[in-house]
This record gives C-alpha cells, structure tokens and sequence, in this order.
C-alpha cells in the first residue's frame, strides 16, 4: 500500500458514486491503494462487489451500497449508510452521469435533456448537500466532480452533455466559494476521450478515434487510472491548497483546438 506523506489517505473514508467501472471505480481503487476506506456505489450492486472484492483483495477496505443518482431518497440512503459503515465522509467523489441522447441540441427530447441535467448537475447537488454539513462537522472534507473537457468546449453531437458539465464547473466554484471558509475544497477533474465503456461510442469509432488522437500532443486517448492520479491528488494533503479549480487530462487536445 502506498505510504507517501502527501499523498497518504491512511485513516480517512471516500464514497465514489459510479464506481462499478470506468473512471469511478479507477478513483476507487486508487483511493483505497493509497489507505482509504471506500464506499463503491452504483446501480449495479453486483458489479459493486467486484470492486469491493478486488480492493479487499490488495488489502484495502472497500464496501458497496446500491445508488441510482436519478433518486434523492438513494442520494440520502448512500450518505447515511456510509456514514453509518464508514463512520464518516472525509472525501466525495460525485462521477456517476448519463447521455442518453447523441445528435444536435435543435433535435433533442425534452425527456432526454431534462435526464441529462438531474443526473449530472442536480444529483451532484443533491449529494453535496447531504455530505458537506457532515464534512463540516469533522473540521475538513474533499468534494471532486467530476466535469469533462465538454465542458470547456463545444459539440456538435454533445451539446446537452456539454451544458450539463460546464454547469458542473459553476457548481464546483460556486460551492468551492460556500464551503471554502469550512476547510472543504470542492474541485473539478475533465478527462478527454478517456477508453471507458461510458465512451466506447467515441473510441470504437475508427474515424473518431483517429481524428482524436491526431489532434491530441501524445497522439492517444486515456486510460481510467489517469483520471485517478488527479484524485488522489485533490484528496490528499498535496491538494490542499486547492479549490475551485478545474483540472483537464486530455493528452493536450484543449491546447491545440
């Protein structure tokens, strides 16, 4: 297990909502190799254990709760019961989101926008809500959302997505600005075309995926455990002078656009 000073999270707890695969379960698992204690959550409560196997496995601590984000009474289930196993929230990592719609904004159902908004803007501030005044109660607590360079960027084919993560970045900044004077930092992450299942449309798309790497400095997509590194850092001490802020990993593609 990891055991560098700064970036030690020996003692401390996280609750990482989407974290049966992809970018969520990488900052799952990285927290827990770096000593903390994690709540893996998701819909899929058997996927959940997976995780919860594989971490308990490298000698972490890792526990499961069934969470559909759509839902504030699950939002509140998932405070309390990882309050109540945990014993507290030291570090919320807000990465479940859906896109259920892919096309231009001028043909996109009201259903699909209105999904895409709760799920990737409110239930953030739902759970923040429910998690901060307890993180105020411990003196300290690390809130990361995590955006996407969709949110720094526009889209043809992502326009309702795109809306949903610069609303993020606001949130972050807007609760950075609340929370700030508690010693709680809320931060944001952007990962570029990351190789997960949520992106596979984009990266299994031989066209797509070559105009992609092409355009990025290190002429490939990321991997899961890239997105991770960046959380360990903004939950750890090394991160502790920073709030607000919005960091991207995107093998460059945002530099030269």
């Amino acid at each position: 297990m990891a055991n560098n000073t700064l970036f030690n999270l020996s003692g401390k707890t996280a609750v990482v909502t989407g974290s049966s695969r992809g970018i969520g379960k990488a900052i799952a698992v990285r927290l827990a190799d770096y000593g903390a204690k994690v709540m893996v959550s998701s819909r899929k409560i058997d996927a959940c254990n997976l995780v919860v196997e594989e971490i308990n496995g490298f000698g972490g601590e890792a526990h499961a709760c069934e969470c559909n984000i759509s839902s504030k009474e699950a939002l509140q289930n998932l405070a309390d019961v990882s309050i109540e196993i945990l014993g507290k929230i030291d570090i919320l990592v807000l990465n479940a989101a859906s896109n259920p719609y892919y096309g231009p904004l001028k043909d996109i159902p009201d259903e699909a926008f209105d999904k895409i908004m709760n799920n990737n803007v409110k239930s953030n501030l739902w759970m923040a809500n429910m998690v901060l005044p307890h993180m105020e109660t411990l003196g300290s607590g690390r809130v990361i959302v995590i955006s996407s360079i969709a949110g720094i960027t526009g889209s043809p084919v992502l326009g309702a997505y795109s809306i949903s993560k610069t609303a993020d970045l606001g949130l972050v900044r807007s609760l950075a600005t609340e929370w700030g004077p508690k010693n709680i930092t809320v931060n944001a992450l952007c990962p570029g075309l990351i190789k997960t299942d949520f992106a596979r449309a984009l990266w299994e798309d031989p066209k797509t995926l070559s105009k992609i790497e092409a355009n990025a400095p290190l002429r490939r997509i990321g991997m899961p455990d890239e997105v991770a590194g960046a959380a360990v850092l903004l939950a750890s001490e090394s991160g502790a002078f920073i709030t607000g802020q919005k960091i991207v990993m995107d093998g460059g593609v945002t530099i030269t656009s």
